[in-house]
């Protein structure tokens, strides 16, 4: 009876976040209800007795109030000060500067579907620095999508190129990665660094062949003339070239003072971003009225009330529907059957790549899917015998290139909309590319987290 009620509520949670209700909301009634069943129907309990308020009915609020709190303070304070890191170098033009820079040497290159292929690159290695895949896609159509399509390439495929240069949510800025690395109990320098690299560098390898192969086959297939136009409005933010730099220094930062080079200085994410906008702030002194760059901090502010608002609050509704298919025993329950059956580690693993692909296809989102499972892990993970962060990595991984295969995505209508293409046909040149990736990740991670 409680199987069937979760798997009752996780579909109406599935149906009702495919319909575009808002994703926080719909988690936090699916796993408030998933906790009043567990009391009702005996199989747990929202908070330890030692916990517990005196009330069962408020143990339920007490639980969110509790996780919110800790995770405003932690994860949810890393979130915030990268989004809005991320908003205020977008702002003052740094990430353009940036693009531009990256993609110049793109120039000197004749073969088009080369290009293409180092361009998925050199927007991959960008997304380090730019994390938003959105504001990444957009820099790159105004600078990359010009450069591609003179030189042949269909603006179909040069728009499914950079729909996908964001997939693998790679580095310290990127707020999945971070939640896996904290999840994990790593530093977030060592996870990408140690785990993260690697498996990226391979997979990315494989992503650039294979779209260099599928879009030239696509682009054979369909000869039909095409109207090249972007219809973007170009940044009137136009500064010097050296503001590429900028971007750049949190991870230096970050890099400079961890266990690879000195370790006498510790420093985290939150602060390497609040130094850097200090020194962002400095060189925009330079340039421009202090009156205007005491206003500007305004735009790094703003842009951590929106991240709470959008993001951590769904990192604690995500944990809220978590831990109610956990008291609820569906989570106890999927773990004793698939210890039952014997299913190696291997297989477990493949199995949660799976489930959270699959949710990350459907929802448009790689935050929603792997906020809402990445909490049930270490357990899962400790009960087959592997280390967390060898189910973390694959999970966060699939869950940013299963996002770039939805037509609903964020980034794919951003840049379909600016190619004036239909994203449900973009998403077909996306596709395989995009599966080749999800299989080689998840190699790779079995291969370097176990």
């Amino acid at each position: 009876m409680t199987t069937l009620f979760s798997l009752i509520v996780i579909v109406a949670v599935g149906y009702l976040i495919v319909k575009r209700y808002n994703p926080q909301t719909t988690l936090f009634l699916g796993g408030m209800l998933l906790m009043v069943a567990s009391v009702f129907f005996g199989t747990g309990l929202p908070l330890a007795e030692s916990a517990s308020s005196g009330s069962v009915a408020l143990d339920i609020f007490t639980f969110v109030k509790q996780t919110m709190s800790k995770t405003v303070a932690g994860l949810g304070l890393i979130i915030m000060a990268v989004g809005g890191f991320a908003h205020y170098m977008d702002h003052i033009g740094a990430s353009r500067a940036l693009v531009n820079i990256a993609i110049k040497p793109l120039g000197y290159f004749n073969s088009p579907y080369l290009v293409m292929a180092l361009g998925y690159i050199i927007g991959q290695l960008l997304n380090i620095f730019i994390p938003s895949a959105s504001g990444l896609g957009l820099l790159l159509m105004v600078t990359l999508y010009p450069i591609l399509v003179r030189l042949g390439v269909s603006k179909m495929s040069a728009t499914a190129v950079i729909a996908t240069a964001a997939c693998l949510d790679l580095g310290p800025a990127s707020g999945n990665a971070n939640l896996a690395a904290r999840t994990a109990d790593m530093p977030v320098t060592e996870y990408f660094i140690s785990y993260q690299l690697p498996v990226a560098l391979v997979t990315m390898v494989t992503i650039a062949v294979l779209h260099l192969f599928v879009q030239r086959w696509f682009d054979k297939k369909e000869t039909a003339a095409e109207d090249t136009e972007i219809n973007v409005k170009d940044s009137e933010v136009n500064p010097p070239s050296w503001y590429a730099l900028l971007p750049v220094i949190p991870l230096a930062l970050l890099l400079l003072f961890s266990p690879m080079a000195i370790d006498t200085v510790k420093i985290d994410v939150v602060t390497a971003m609040l130094v850097s906008i200090a020194v962002a702030m400095l060189c925009e002194g330079f340039r421009r009225a202090p009156k205007a760059v005491f206003s500007d901090i305004l735009v790094y502010f703003d842009s951590m009330g929106r991240q709470f608002a959008r993001v951590v609050t769904l990192v604690v509704a995500g944990q809220t529907f978590a831990h109610g298919l956990k008291t609820i025993g569906l989570l106890n329950a999927l773990i004793d059957g698939a210890l039952a059956a014997s299913v190696s580690p291997a297989l477990m693993v493949i199995l949660m790549v799976a489930i959270i692909a699959l949710a990350a296809i459907i929802m448009g989102s790689g935050n929603a899917p792997f906020f809402s499972f990445a909490a049930m892990v270490p357990e899962i993970a400790g009960k087959v015998g592997i280390p967390a962060v060898a189910m973390l990595m694959p999970m966060q991984l699939a869950s940013g290139i299963a996002r770039s295969m939805s037509p609903i995505t964020g980034a794919v209508v951003a840049v379909a909309g600016v190619a004036g293409v239909s994203p449900f046909e973009l998403v077909k040149r996306t596709a395989i590319p995009m599966v080749g990736a999800l299989i080689v990740s998840t190699g790779a991670s079995l291969i370097v987290g176990l």
